[in-house]
């Protein structure tokens, strides 16, 4: 989408695009092409995280105070949106996008000394506790429990679908520490060391076949009174807090432009089904496209909204779970489109040895059918974690009933 940009915008999108072309490494991009899930594992993640801690853009959303840049929400927009055209991996946001906000707001001046500059350098590496077996859109009626033995808590309980857990050091954690008539009370934020003892994780593989999340167990695990975020029983304030960051963080229109222009690739290359032809002249597919762009387009136009609710200092509210609905649906119903346009050739165990499929024409590189499908199987949960789009469509209508 076309955007009108102030002189000083203009120049910042320059220096972005400088930097990116000077330190995003082919191997990393081609790693982030080649992801089939969420987010890519470390080392490929860590060297983008370490070239963007070295340049001071790492925390760009957070307060100055705490090491943020002082960027406008139209330039962290920018920013989020040419690295993610660019093929830039997603920095893995456990730490950076979610509870490190969090301290920020909440924390303990010891908590904010400690972890924060650890969350930027990237010397921790988080994992976000929060779902259970039985409470994943129902967050609240989670069971997992943290007792007060004097200046420890003892937790109990097990945590699912953990992104990343085999991977982090440090995990944050939802947990019940006294029983309440409403259940969203009670409820407390606890850092906990994954190195504790008590602490398990069981890997659990994707439909795609990739190993991004876990079951994360605690038996009996002992963790220091001082590791409570805020005040013990109000929990529930900073998981909201928090769940606007996951929701409405980021450029989420971005993900959705960059899955169509891999299905635009997809469909200018000659696998239709008479010699030479290509998908993208049969005017099924032509329709199927045209309608898929006017939807990325009205989503990057409500990605507009979130930046000018930003610019005024207003909380995102329930704009940021219509976007979570909106952008999670169109992105499965685009990498749906890909797999269907592709047809065997994004049978998993077929290698497709034709033309390369990019985001760009101006660098095109290989990329197999099994890649394309993974993304698609793998994407079939995105309706799913943080917050389901029946959650959040409830979310939406008690606001418009207000």
């Amino acid at each position: 989408m076309d955007i009108d940009l102030a002189p000083e915008d203009l120049e910042f999108r320059r220096e972005v695009l400088s930097f990116l072309e000077e330190h995003l490494s082919a191997d990393v991009r081609r790693a982030s092409r080649l992801s089939t899930g969420v987010f890519v594992d470390p080392p490929w993640s860590k060297e983008w995280h370490q070239a963007l801690f070295r340049k001071g853009w790492i925390t760009h959303a957070w307060p100055r105070e705490y090491g943020g840049c002082g960027w406008s929400p139209m330039q962290r927009y920018i920013y989020e949106s040419e690295a993610s055209l660019c093929g830039a991996p997603a920095v893995a946001p456990m730490g950076i996008n979610l509870v490190g906000p969090v301290i920020c707001e909440f924390g303990s001046p010891w908590q904010k000394e400690f972890y924060l500059p650890r969350i930027r350098s990237g010397e921790d590496y988080w994992c976000q506790g929060f779902s259970e077996p039985g409470a994943g859109s129902d967050l609240s009626s989670l069971k997992t429990k943290a007792v007060r033995d004097g200046d420890h808590y003892i937790v109990t309980g097990e945590k699912i679908w953990t992104t990343h857990a085999h991977f982090a050091n440090m995990i944050f954690v939802l947990a019940r520490t006294s029983p309440e008539e409403r259940q969203q009370q009670g409820i407390s934020f606890l850092l906990i060391d994954m190195k504790s003892p008590g602490v398990s994780v069981r890997p659990i593989i994707t439909l795609g076949g990739d190993h991004e999340v876990n079951q994360v167990f605690f038996d009996d695990v002992r963790v220091p009174v001082e590791n409570l975020v805020g005040e013990e029983g109000k929990g529930w304030n900073q998981a909201k807090y928090l769940l606007e960051f996951e929701r409405g963080g980021g450029a989420p229109s971005v993900r959705s432009r960059v899955a169509l222009e891999r299905f635009k690739n997809v469909l200018r290359n000659e696998v239709g089904d008479s010699h030479g032809s290509r998908l993208i002249d049969e005017k099924d597919r032509q329709f199927r496209l045209g309608e898929l762009e006017a939807r990325v387009m009205a989503l990057e136009a409500l990605d507009m909204r979130l930046v000018a609710k930003r610019q005024t200092g207003e909380r995102l509210g329930t704009t940021a779970s219509l976007i979570k609905t909106l952008a999670s649906e169109l992105l499965q119903e685009i990498e749906k489109a890909s797999v269907e346009a592709l047809g065997p050739h994004a049978l998993p165990d077929l290698a497709f040895d034709g033309p390369a499929f990019a985001v760009s024409n101006e660098a095109p590189v290989p990329e197999h059918g099994w890649a394309i499908v993974g993304r698609h199987l793998n994407g079939l949960a995105g309706t799913i974690f943080g917050g389901a789009s029946e959650i959040q469509r409830e979310v939406i209508s008690k606001d418009l009933v207000k």
